[in-house]
This record gives structure tokens, C-alpha cells and sequence, in this order.
């Protein structure tokens, strides 16, 4: 026996009940048979508990279930906050409107209670994302947070990394454990460049996009999208710059001015590009490896071939090897600002590559 229809038999006698009392009532009023109108009334409000019953008890349940199940803890706690902020500021407004003349005294304080409350849990919970990453900016939950470090840092994604992509790789491999902040402004111009209507253009834009949704069903590393905004600024990497010192967090980017600005501001940057770098294998002259040539040099004789992670390799007399996989030996390292390119020559000696 289901609860429904429990429900429904209870309200069908509650109602059949109060059927009764108004069709005895009404018969009197009426002058006519008391008895005959509250068998009717009966009969009329066991069918109406019979029907009606689902709709005011077991419905609005499973609604309000489903939708608290919908509703993140995050938002629950944004609009309990404002629940209490609001009913606090009713408190306030309470007493003064309580000594306005009857019957207003008596009813705009209520009204004032419900108006206030409503609208304190409407304002947190539509900018929830941006209350709570203040309130996390305030009070830090780890010892490093504040400071930098820490695992549960937070990092500004900026425009451009979205775009280059690697954000993603790099977020799935953990070395980012922080959430990833993206500003709406930055959505914003992600959306124009999208729009555009140059071809190569729109294509990054779209690009960054399906970045950012790749980015949302990877579970590795939480990103938020925040309405945190900086006034009277209309650029958007000057937005970054001054919202990341706001959040005391970093800013993730490849763009090269972006770098410098913020780093003249005391603004952390994690450039993508230097981190790519940084990895790199490194090899000292003398060592040998195995490239694939795959291209003339500028200079005469020359080959060239590209390692796994995009080094650039300089081969001496390379340029009869085309397409071809073959030994050399490191005669230079030069670290140039486009990245480290390796010059070597054939290796004579028939060592197997290695690894620096």
C-alpha cells in the first residue's frame, strides 16, 4: 500500500468530513432538507479529498524533493545566508514600522519579514560563486591558501591559455590542484572571438570553448565560472591583472605582455609557455638521441628535425637525410626566446640515443 494512497483515503474522510458541516450549514441557511445537502456536500468533497489530496501533500514533496536534490550544497549555504542576512535586516526595519497606525503596524512588519527574506536568498544565491570565492579570498581554509601555496589554491584562467588548449592536459595530470577561476569577462571575449568573422579566429574562439567544456566534465580539477567583475576598467587583461590581486591567487597565461604587467603589479603568473620549457629534456654536448629529419636548414647542408616535446635539432650535414631516423651527437645548446635549439652531428661512433 503506497503512501499516496494512504493520503489519499485520509483526505477523502477530511474532506467528506467537512463536507458534511458545510452542507448541513448551507440547508439551514437554505430552509431545506439539512440532511440531503450533507450527503451531497459529503459525496462532492470525498471526491474533491479523493483527487485534490495528491496535489497539496505528495506532489509538492516529490517537486521539493527532486529540487534539493538538483541544488548544490554551495548554493543551499549561499541561500541560508541570505535568509539570514535578510531576516536580520527585517528585524531592523521591523520596529520602526510597527508604530505606523493600525492596521499597518500590524501588517507591514510581516510583509516587510517575508519581502526581505526572499530577496536576501534571490541576491545570495544568484551570485553565490562570487560571495563565496570572497569569502575563501577573506578567510583562507589551509595554512598556504592566502599565501600561494597550498593544494586548494585557486588560479585565473586567462583568454588565451583557454585558446592554446594545453590547460587541460595539464589540469589532468594533477599539477594544478586548485579550482580554475574563469571570469565572465573572459567568457565574454572568449564568445566574440568565437563570433568573429575571421575564419582562423572564430576557429580559436570555438576551440577555447570546447576547451572550457572539456575542462568542466574533467573532474580532476573544479573550475568555476565567477560574475566577479572590476569597475570602470574595460580591458581584459588590465580585469585580470587587478581582480587576481583582489583574490590574492594567480594568473594562468601564455601571453607574453600579460606576463610582464602582472609581474610588475606583484601578480604571480604561471605561463604556460615556460612551464613547457621547463620540461624539456635537457641534453649536454656529447650526449647522442635519435631525431627524425624532416627539413633543410637555413644554413647550407644543414637538416632539421623536431624532439617529441617541439625542441628544435640543428643536424650538420643533414640535409641528404630527409625522412629519415638517425644518431647524433650534441655539439650545442643555445636558449634562444622562442624556446632551446639543440645543433648536432652525425654520430660516427654507432652509440645508441640516451637520454640527458
Amino acid at each position: 500500500m503506497s503512501v499516496e494512497f494512504v493520503l489519499r483515503i485520509i483526505g477523502m474522510v477530511v474532506f467528506g468530513v467537512g463536507g458534511v458541516y458545510l452542507g448541513a450549514n448551507l440547508g439551514e441557511l437554505a430552509d431545506g432538507s439539512e440532511e440531503l445537502w450533507a450527503i451531497v456536500f459529503a459525496l462532492v468533497g470525498a471526491l474533491a479529498g479523493l483527487v485534490v489530496t495528491p496535489f497539496l501533500t505528495t506532489r509538492p514533496i516529490a517537486a521539493v524533493r527532486a529540487y534539493v536534490a538538483r541544488v548544490s550544497a554551495q548554493t543551499m549555504l549561499a541561500g541560508l545566508i541570505g535568509l539570514v542576512v535578510g531576516l536580520v535586516v527585517a528585524a531592523l526595519v521591523s520596529f520602526p514600522l510597527s508604530l505606523l497606525p493600525a492596521p499597518l503596524g500590524q501588517l507591514l512588519p510581516f510583509v516587510a519579514a517575508i519581502a526581505l527574506g526572499y530577496l536576501g536568498v534571490a541576491i545570495f544565491v544568484m551570485r553565490e560563486n562570487d560571495i563565496l570565492n570572497i569569502m575563501r579570498a577573506r578567510f583562507p581554509s589551509g595554512p598556504d591558501e592566502g599565501e600561494g601555496g597550498g593544494g586548494s589554491r585557486r588560479v585565473l584562467l586567462d583568454t588565451s591559455v583557454i585558446i592554446d588548449g594545453r590547460i587541460a592536459d595539464i589540469a589532468r595530470t594533477g599539477f594544478i590542484a586548485g579550482p580554475l577561476l574563469v571570469p565572465s569577462f573572459v567568457l565574454v571575449e572568449l564568445q566574440h572571438i568565437a563570433d568573429s568573422s575571421d575564419g582562423l579566429r572564430r576557429q580559436r574562439g570555438r576551440r577555447g570553448l570546447d576547451i572550457l567544456n572539456r575542462l568542466q566534465k574533467d573532474n580532476t580539477v573544479p573550475i568555476r565560472i565567477t560574475d566577479l567583475d572590476v569597475e570602470g576598467v574595460r580591458e581584459v587583461d588590465d580585469k585580470l591583472v587587478i581582480l587576481a590581486k583582489q583574490l590574492r591567487c594567480p594568473i594562468v597565461t601564455n601571453d607574453y605582455n600579460l606576463n610582464r604587467v602582472a609581474e610588475l603589479q606583484g601578480v604571480m603568473v604561471l605561463n604556460i609557455n615556460e612551464l613547457a620549457n621547463a620540461v624539456k629534456a635537457v641534453y649536454l654536448p656529447g650526449e647522442t638521441f635519435e631525431v627524425h629529419v624532416i627539413q633543410e636548414g637555413k644554413e647550407a647542408g644543414q637538416g632539421v628535425g623536431y624532439l617529441d616535446d617541439g625542441t628544435m635539432v640543428v643536424v650538420e650535414d643533414g640535409k641528404g637525410l630527409i625522412d629519415r631516423s638517425v644518431i647524433v651527437l650534441v655539439t650545442k645548446v643555445l636558449q634562444t626566446a622562442a624556446g632551446r635549439m639543440i645543433f648536432a652531428r652525425l654520430d660516427s661512433t654507432g652509440r645508441s640515443g640516451m637520454n640527458g
